[in-house]
């Protein structure tokens, strides 16, 4: 199929979570019933795919393009070591507090066949007053520490909670113990992995109405005791025109952009550049065409692009592969 590339923009695979509500339909989407917790935006995983919404292979799966596109498409580095797409995009509806949890990296010995470990970053689309995330543990918790306070039933103690305002950002390596808690609205770029391990889930019912699984032995394992390098910061600096790094990790760079007009950009041959758009409205222009953006949209534009333009009022994020 000899197809020109250009920006494709996505439906997302909604995810129903204990934890989840309504409020993604502020970006006009659909939703299925139910308290709907993620939305998969740009995904080619095994336990969900977005499919493509625009231009030619409007209606096909990421996968589907991947298998026909490859590293044309994607760039040399474009193509995960499990054979899909290396990243996964979500936007998260956090109307309660999710589970406290950790993730793995990519050489645990006990991860699931196929997968891999997971670094993430979230960006603070929106919050109430008040809201917070966990993140970390305090100082001085080590393992022996949180072990004693999981058994006397006090593990929220060893927990460090910091506030969440619109425009932080958190980068979360492997190993860093976390949660989203309730009132929090945040666009996640992550490696393409869906491996958590739960400490801890307020003793709730889950969906099915029985208590969600715990995976105690293997969080202990995982956690960085000594530090995982996570990074917490205001985007307030961003300025029109320019980049604000965000976070550069092995598997991902994570910058915000501010739009005001015209704003020329290129993609080069070795990563693909993904768009999620924060807040405002625009375009997404380039030599063939142009495809008007709102706040929740998110695109992938090929590597093999070259140039485009964004163009109107709007905050944008954009995720690529790091240098080698």
């Amino acid at each position: 199929m000899n197809v020109k590339p250009y920006p494709m923009k996505f439906v997302p695979a909604f995810k129903e979570r204990v934890w989840g509500g309504r409020a993604l339909e502020r970006f006009g989407w659909r939703l299925p019933e139910g308290p709907i917790g993620e939305a998969w935006v740009i995904a080619d995983h095994p336990n969900g795919v977005s499919q493509i919404a625009n231009g030619a292979f409007a209606g096909k799966g990421l996968d589907e393009v991947r298998e026909t596109c490859g590293t044309a498409w994607f760039g040399e580095k474009g193509i995960g070591r499990n054979g899909r797409f290396p990243l996964l995009v979500k936007l998260l509806d956090c109307n309660d507090d999710l589970s406290v949890q950790v993730h793995p990296d990519d050489g645990y010995e006990r991860l699931p066949p196929g997968e891999q470990g997971k670094t993430e970053m979230w960006y603070v689309l929106d919050a109430r007053p008040g809201a917070k995330i966990i993140y970390g543990l305090k100082p001085g918790i080590g393992r022996a520490e949180l072990e004693a306070a999981i058994r006397e039933g006090r593990i929220m103690d060893t927990l460090r909670a910091v506030p969440a305002r619109p425009g932080d950002t958190f980068y979360i390596p492997a190993g860093t113990v976390h949660a989203l808690c309730a009132g929090v609205l945040v666009a996640e770029i992550q490696q393409n992995s869906d491996t958590t391990y739960r400490l801890y889930d307020y003793d709730r019912p889950g969906l099915d109405g029985k208590p969600r699984e715990l995976h105690i032995e293997d969080s202990l394992n995982v956690i960085a005791y000594a530090g995982s390098g996570a990074a917490h910061k205001s985007t307030d600096g961003a300025r029109p025109g320019e980049w604000l790094e965000l976070a550069a990790s092995p598997y991902f760079v994570t910058c915000k952009g501010v739009v005001q007009g015209e704003w020329r950009l290129a993609t080069t041959p070795d990563s693909f550049d993904i768009l999620v758009v924060c807040n405002g409205e625009g375009a997404v222009r380039w030599a063939d065409g142009a495809e008007p953006v709102i706040a929740g949209d998110c695109l992938l534009v090929p590597a093999n692009l070259g140039e485009y333009a964004l163009d109107g009022h709007m905050t944008v994020l954009r995720s690529r592969l790091p240098d080698a």
